[in-house]
């Protein structure tokens, strides 16, 4: 929303939300969400064109055109529990859109739904009475948390679905309009609002497959002395692969991927498509094998007890450049090392918020140190389990001086240079890659 007022400084763009204090937080100077480049592009618009609003129903009556970005979360409780998409937030606002309109809307789906979510909208806006008309657009998302900004100002593509009836027709049209100020013709795709909303599911289940490829590779290359880093270069430069997303480390997390791929296996299975439902299931199970393996890693290098180790995480976002701690394999590993009664240290910079909200409850001792010095100081074993540009650069040789010997390092990301570390004296067990032990003979693979 913010982009499209920036790019668009005729239009008039209101965001709403259920939380009041996200909105003053939205109107504030401290954002509620972390993204490299947004700080700027609010303070360009925010009070011009760019407005944060607690009224909901005021908006809704006084706008043309509706974006709905409510949470899909993964259900948790009935049919398709663990699987299917939560779509209760979603109804809610279709009902809330269906009370308050005064005028006819175009309403955008704008959250990652399964297919055929667009009818069950369209059949409780259905309900309006007199000359009132709603059409349903889909318009997924595809922009990375850490590059959101350069994504949508120059994305790969902007994909709009509809219906092809005449008003479905004319309201894609309008929606094409807005992107066509700054996004080239050719990078605009329409097609059938069924397509359009699979698209997206497909698009992110296909990305987290390549994800799960490379790592499960990564354990064949650790129990057969290959370097997953060579492998990948190799495979990647074949054009009909590519590079992107061949970068073994701990796992995928965030918003998307785990709960978009549970929600294809469960409309494969719903369509009686049992094969294609655990080939897709797969992808998830790998992911979850890669931070047991990660886990089991650090107890068998570390003479098998974490009991009483002080352990430094580094990093607990999802991935860099983002506070995003959804689905996070360090929130995992971190409550697998306590369950083995570590001591455990965490520090990320732009995370601790979100860590200590996703640790409440946890039995055992966490401290949250942002500064990465701090943190390490007095530790038994490091794990980089966030790929920050920063940890690349630390000072390890001081880092090292400062911890409690053994020194182990576990890098989850593979992003720091393995044989300096060994050389300053670190136990270095990267992804992927032989250790570097200072103890021999040791297989740890």
């Amino acid at each position: 929303m913010a982009i499209i007022a920036y790019k668009c400084p005729d239009c008039e763009v209101t965001v709403v939300d259920i939380n009041p204090e996200r909105i003053d937080a939205w109107n504030s100077n401290e954002l509620p969400v972390y993204e490299p480049g947004l700080d700027k592009i609010i303070k360009k618009t925010r009070g011009k064109n760019l407005f944060f609003a607690r009224d909901i129903e005021k908006q809704i009556k006084e706008n043309d055109i509706i974006f709905v970005s409510v949470n899909t979360p993964t259900k948790t409780f009935g049919t398709g529990a663990g699987m299917a998409a939560d779509l209760q937030y979603w109804e809610k606002t279709a009902r809330q859109i269906l009370e308050n309109s005064q005028s006819s809307k175009i309403v955008i789906e704008k959250s990652t739904l399964p297919v055929k979510t667009a009818l069950a909208m369209e059949k409780i806006l259905n309900l309006a009475k007199g000359k009132i008309r709603f059409d349903v657009l889909s318009n997924p998302e595809f922009l990375a948390e850490g590059t959101a900004i350069e994504d949508l100002e120059n994305p790969d593509r902007v994909l709009i679905g509809s219906h092809e009836t005449r008003s479905g027709l004319k309201a894609r049209q309008e929606l094409v309009d807005i992107y066509s100020r700054w996004v080239p013709s050719e990078k605009i795709i329409t097609s059938n609002i069924w397509s359009a909303e699979l698209s997206k599911l497909v698009a992110n289940a296909f990305l987290a497959q390549r994800v799960s490829s490379i790592n499960s590779i990564s354990a064949l290359c650790e129990k057969t002395d290959a370097d997953i880093s060579e492998v990948a270069k190799a495979v990647g430069m074949d054009s009909r692969v590519g590079s992107k997303f061949l970068q073994a480390g701990i796992g995928f997390g965030g918003s998307c991927f785990k709960k978009d791929i549970l929600n294809l296996v469960y409309l494969c299975s719903y369509y009686g498509l049992k094969e294609v439902a655990d080939y897709w299931e797969s992808v998830v199970k790998i992911n979850e094998y890669q931070q047991d393996r990660f886990m089991a890693n650090i107890l068998g290098s570390m003479f098998n007890t974490l009991a009483g180790k002080k352990i430094c995480i580094l990093g607990f976002a999802f991935k860099a450049n983002t506070g995003d701690t959804r689905e996070s394999p360090a929130i995992y590993i971190t409550r697998k090392l306590l369950a083995e009664h570590a001591e455990i240290i965490i520090s990320d910079p732009k995370a601790l918020k979100n860590a200590a909200f996703d640790l409440v409850g946890v039995k055992g001792s966490v401290k949250y140190v942002e500064d990465p010095y701090s943190a390490a100081a007095g530790c038994h074993a490091l794990a980089i389990l966030t790929d920050w540009d920063l940890y690349r650069k630390l000072d390890f040789r001081k880092i090292y001086k400062s911890m409690v010997k053994p020194a182990f390092l576990f890098d989850g990301r593979n992003i720091i240079d393995h044989k300096k570390c060994f050389a300053l004296g670190f136990n270095v067990y990267p992804i992927g890659k032989p250790a570097l032990s200072h103890f021999q003979p040791e297989n740890n693979s």
